[in-house]
């Protein structure tokens, strides 16, 4: 029997390790602005055209490679940051397994230039797919210059798979924010399609993200700081009554590491309880600084998810500072319990007086309607306060016009022939949630809010086919800040959202003014729609545009609609129960939950035997 087991070419082994770590452009902007970081660059720019697929240039003034490292750096498990097994356990580092390079040489042409502050020259190296092409000595700026081209190139399949351009931006755009945020004492900059995206000067923690997510973050932070002698806290919590309905600005750090932790999100919300709507979310900025032996990141190639020795230590702590912040920047009104006796003496020694508050004369008789035969208006006759006699202004009616009383008993009369004949109204109301009616067979339940859904639904479905909506203008156009992420998704949906009703500018990098909104949206729920279509869409978007509209169609029904406890008129009711059985699928909301039920005689009559 022959031998079947064979060994991998080089070039194959690479291509496989490079898809566990590169899997997307934004995997290769992650990796080399962290190598930057490490590199102690004081200025990183990043350079992206056609959302990572043509080029991704990330160039820094760090310490630069001399030729036999520019060299190494593109060999597999070749690093600088650890030389033996223990070293795992005092990492503080981004990279150090030595695999980034080598992947991204694999399934790209890479371009490098670096040099040493020391050294006059530079090098020069090109790779493609995993083999040098090309080494010489350039004259280049101190630092190191990557530029990698045409991502995927050997690897079509992959490169099939990506999404669109503004999908890949997006992803790109968070990894950047991600290294950025927590290093603000690095310049950064970033250019697409060489459009300036960012450009972010060195400074404090507080102005990185200021400069990130905008100037409406100055007043809408909580500083967080707590030490012990495990671990220290630090950086800043959104104020509540700035929560969201999207998750975006949620970011955890732990020694300068961007981490994804449920655990530890469950400590920060669970301070907000009874602070902010059960679908809002809190924003927070957290950095951890932690003994590096009391954790492991060394689990996932993509180094985001961390195991903590004391999780349940960490999130008391964790939970107890951001408690802490909520309370101490005085978010709610104190009673000063120890007020200072001579202030309050000394109050109480100002002379006082008895103050009346004024008022004005007036005459009860006095009709400024009524119109003499010599002045053209009848002079006000004096009387005395309180007199009697008002009722004399509303005794007189033109002709064919009907007192007040006379309107009453036509409506009560209208209201007893309808009884009489049996055609009082067939709706009521239940616990102010669902619809009640007669129907042959029993009696019919209606779900008001599941209804109101389904009609809104195909309604929005209807207008994003194509039909204009009605649009109803602000008096005073509203401008609404968004991280730069969902700046980038309602980008994207602005033709779809302008077929709904909204009417939009882009406002410097990330805010919208909102000139114009659907007809019957109130100016206060604008915020909270786009966030709630942003979150929406984050959830379920695909590239398809049915899906899209399907989405944005859902998410503004699930808004729009009345919601359960409250109180509907008679006309009210009849107009759902009419709109709701001119849909094409009455009885199911977008959801897919049934929205009506129908109770038969015989079950009713079985409860009164």
């Amino acid at each position: 029997m022959s031998n079947i087991i064979k060994q991998l070419p080089d070039s194959v082994a690479n291509q496989i390790a490079a898809g566990e770590v590169i899997q997307r452009p934004a995997s290769a902007v992650k990796e080399l602005l962290e190598n930057a970081v490490d590199a102690g660059a004081g200025d990183i720019k990043l350079v992206v055209k056609d959302a990572g697929k043509t080029l991704i240039q990330v160039i820094d003034n760090g310490s630069g490679m001399t030729p036999m490292d520019a060299r190494m750096c593109f060999e597999r498990h070749a690093t600088s940051k650890i030389s033996k097994a223990e070293d795992l356990f005092a990492i503080r580092t981004m990279g150090f397994r030595g695999e980034a390079m080598a992947s991204i040489a694999a399934i790209a042409q890479v371009e490098m230039k670096t040099r040493p502050h020391g050294d006059e020259l530079g090098s020069c190296l090109k790779v493609e797919g995993s083999g040098l092409t090309e080494q010489e000595t350039c004259q280049c700026a101190a630092g190191t210059n990557i530029a990698v081209r045409n991502l995927f190139f050997n690897v079509p399949a992959r490169r099939n798979f990506l999404k669109s351009n503004n999908t890949e931006t997006r992803h790109i755009i968070e990894e950047f924010i991600r290294v950025s945020a927590i290093n603000p004492q690095i310049a950064f900059s970033m250019l697409h399609n060489d459009k300036v995206v960012f450009k972010l000067q060195a400074g404090s923690l507080k102005s990185r993200i200021v400069g990130i997510f905008g100037k409406p973050y100055n007043e809408r932070l909580l500083p967080v700081q707590q030490k012990t002698d495990v671990l220290t806290i630090s950086g800043f919590i959104g104020k509540p009554e700035f929560a969201k309905k999207t998750r975006g600005e949620q970011y955890f750090f732990v020694n300068k590491r961007y981490i994804r932790h449920a655990y530890l999100n469950h400590a920060v919300s669970n301070a907000f309880t009874e602070l902010i709507p059960s679908d809002a979310h809190p924003s927070y900025f957290l950095n951890i600084e932690i003994n590096p032996e009391d954790i492991d990141i060394n689990i996932h190639p993509t180094k985001t998810e961390v195991n903590f020795k004391e999780a349940g230590y960490v999130y008391a702590i964790l939970h107890a500072a951001v408690k802490q912040s909520i309370g101490k920047y005085s978010l709610t009104p104190t009673i000063d319990f120890n007020l200072n006796p001579e202030v309050e003496t000394a109050f109480s020694q100002l002379p006082r007086k008895d103050l009346k508050q004024p008022g004005i004369n007036i005459n009860p008789d006095y009709n400024p309607f009524k119109q003499s035969s010599s002045a053209g208006f009848e002079k006000p006759h004096h009387r005395p306060q309180g007199q009697q006699g008002w009722q004399k202004l509303y005794t007189e009616t033109l002709p064919g016009q009907k007192t007040e009383t006379s309107g009453r008993e036509e409506n009560e009369e209208a209201e007893q022939g309808l009884l009489e004949t049996g055609h009082a109204s067939p709706f009521f109301q239940l616990q102010q949630r669902y619809i009640l009616t007669n129907v042959k067979s029993g009696m019919m339940l209606i779900d008001q809010q599941k209804a109101h859904e389904r009609i809104l639904y195909e309604s929005f479905l209807e207008q994003l086919s194509g039909n204009i909506a009605a649009s109803q203008q602000q008096l005073f156009p509203q401008t609404i800040p968004f991280s730069p992420d969902d700046a980038g998704i309602l980008r994207s949906l602005k033709n779809e959202i302008g077929k709904l009703g909204f009417v939009m500018e882009t406002f410097g990098a990330s805010s919208f003014v909102v000139k114009g909104v659907p007809s019957g949206l109130k100016e206060t729920d604008v915020a909270a729609i786009l966030e709630k279509i942003v979150q929406n869409f984050k959830e379920q978007s695909t590239d398809l545009q049915s899906d899209k509209n399907i989405n944005l169609a859902r998410s503004m029904a699930a808004n729009l609609s009345i919601k359960a406890g409250t109180r509907l008129e008679e006309r009210e009711m009849a107009d759902i129960f009419q709109r709701l059985f001119l849909c094409k699928v009455p009885q199911v909301s977008p959801d897919g939950k049934n929205i009506l039920a129908i109770v038969p005689l015989t079950e009713i009559e079985k409860f009164l035997k």
